[in-house]
């Protein structure tokens, strides 16, 4: 009786865990839609800001920029400035000092170092 016994349980075991083994499978097919179902899961990347456009926020990566020129010119103290020359090594402005017409120089690099007042 005893064996008997233990030949169902075994047999018993074995048939529950082949039901459990097809059963998961299964179970991992069930989609659940919630919403609309029509609608694309998010691309990838959606929680990331997007790129900023080139050059804003920034200095130029070339040259001096003119415009910047005028602007440390300003700074400065020059008053109605106005680029005059621009050649691959410096940045020419001119404008109005309290002593009367004036020139500054600037590299042509980065950044618009002075070179000469």
């Amino acid at each position: 009786m005893m064996q008997f016994l233990a030949k169902a349980g075994f047999a018993a075991l074995l048939s529950a865990a082949a039901l459990a083994g097809t059963v998961a499978p299964a179970s991992a097919q069930v989609n659940i839609i919630i919403g609309e179902p029509d609608r694309r899961p998010p691309p990838p990347d959606w929680r990331r800001p997007p790129p900023p456009l080139p050059g804003y926020g920034r200095p130029p990566r070339g040259g001096c920029n003119p415009r910047m020129a005028e602007n440390i010119a300003e700074d400065y103290g020059l008053r109605r400035t106005h680029v005059v020359d621009i050649t691959p090594r410096r940045v020419v402005v001119q404008g109005w000092s309290r002593r009367g017409p004036d020139e500054m120089t600037f590299g042509n690099v980065r950044g618009c170092p002075l070179l000469r007042r």
